[in-house]
Formats: structure tokens, C-alpha cells, sequence
């Protein structure tokens, strides 16, 4: 049976976490259909989601108005999992102190949006991630910090700050795992 997997498509890097995906579920002998997510309806047909990047406050109004916001919860409630990658991080977390973002309090996680500066002070860092046996090339672009976590698993920190975490069924990291070829981000999401 394929794995039906969902990428909230309201703005951010769908089409590379969708191909990120794909690489993944071929690596694991796993056929894959992804659909992408911009109207109600179609959470409740997936196994597993990812949640993009982009602008926080942007995400959490479409996915609140467009009825996709409550499918999420209902998601993750279910045990499904959900990688939440750069903003997707800011929109699950329990609080992005914004007031413009409306967060889905499904991280147990308080976040500082663009944390790591501007566009031009992005990276690339070679990331020791738990459950991965080598480094992982993160790439962070306008990256949140994780200030306070609660009852969540620390993958990752960079600088002595978390910036990967795992809290039940939801992944998130600060950087963008879908702008490599490395796939095992996405791996760790949803196969182990």
C-alpha cells in the first residue's frame, strides 16, 4: 500500500520537501504519493506531513483560514507524523512571541523568530543530529531559535542552542533539510 504523504502547500519549499520525500521513501522501499496541502480535506488522508518554511505569520493565517490548521492538530493528536522545518517550527511551537503568528501548540517549544539574522547571515553547518550516524549539512536561512523547550527530545543544538527536537510524532528543526540531497532528516521523521 503507498504511504500518502503531505506537504502544507500555502507557501515555502514545497516542491523540494516533495521531492525530499519521494528520495526518502524510495531509500526506505516505500512507494509514496505527496499531495500538496492548500485547502482543507486533504490531512486527513495522509500518513505523514512536512510544513515548510517560509513566513510564519503568512502560514499560520492561510492554514488558520483555509480550515488546515485544526487537521495538523488533529494529525499529530492522532500519532501521524509531521516534520516541521524553519517557520513550519514557529507555527507548531506552543509559542513564536508574536502575536501575529498563531501557533498550533503542538511543540512543546517557545521560539525567537529570525534568531539567526537576515537572509545574508544564512549557513551551512555540519550538524551532529541524534539517531544519525554522520553530521548532517544544515542550511539555515533567517533561522528561529528554540529559547525554551519543554517536554521535548533535544536532536540538535548549534552554538549551544537546540535547533532540531523531537516532541511525540512532530520533528522540527531550525534549518531546511529539504535544500540538500540529504534525505535522512526526513528519514528520521517519518520511518523511525
Amino acid at each position: 500500500m503507498s504511504l500518502v504523504a503531505g506537504v502544507i502547500g500555502v507557501q515555502g519549499n514545497v516542491s523540494e520537501h516533495a521531492a525530499a520525500i519521494e528520495r526518502a521513501c524510495e531509500r526506505e522501499g516505500r512507494a509514496v504519493e505527496v499531495r500538496e496541502i492548500r485547502t482543507a480535506g486533504i490531512v486527513p488522508e495522509c500518513d505523514v506531513l512536512a510544513m515548510p518554511g517560509g513566513e510564519s505569520t503568512t502560514i499560520s493565517r492561510l492554514i488558520e483560514r483555509e480550515g488546515i490548521a485544526e487537521e495538523v492538530v488533529a494529525h499529530v493528536e492522532a500519532g501521524k507524523p509531521l516534520l516541521a522545518t524553519c517557520a513550519g517550527l514557529i507555527v507548531a511551537a506552543n509559542d513564536a512571541h508574536d502575536d501575529r503568528v498563531s501557533t498550533l501548540n503542538v511543540l512543546d517549544v517557545t521560539v525567537e523568530r529570525n534568531a539567526f539574522g537576515r537572509q545574508k547571515d544564512s549557513f551551512e553547518a555540519p550538524l551532529e543530529v541524534a539517531g544519525l550516524e554522520k553530521p548532517f549539512p544544515a542550511v539555515f536561512i533567517r533561522a528561529p531559535v528554540i529559547d525554551q523547550v519543554g517536554d521535548v527530545e533535544v536532536l540538535a543544538t548549534w552554538d549551544g542552542r537546540p535547533v532540531a527536537v523531537r516532541d511525540g510524532p512532530v520533528i522540527a528543526t531550525s534549518f531546511h533539510p529539504e535544500l540538500t540531497h540529504d534525505d535522512r532528516i526526513h528519514r528520521l521523521a517519518f520511518f523511525e
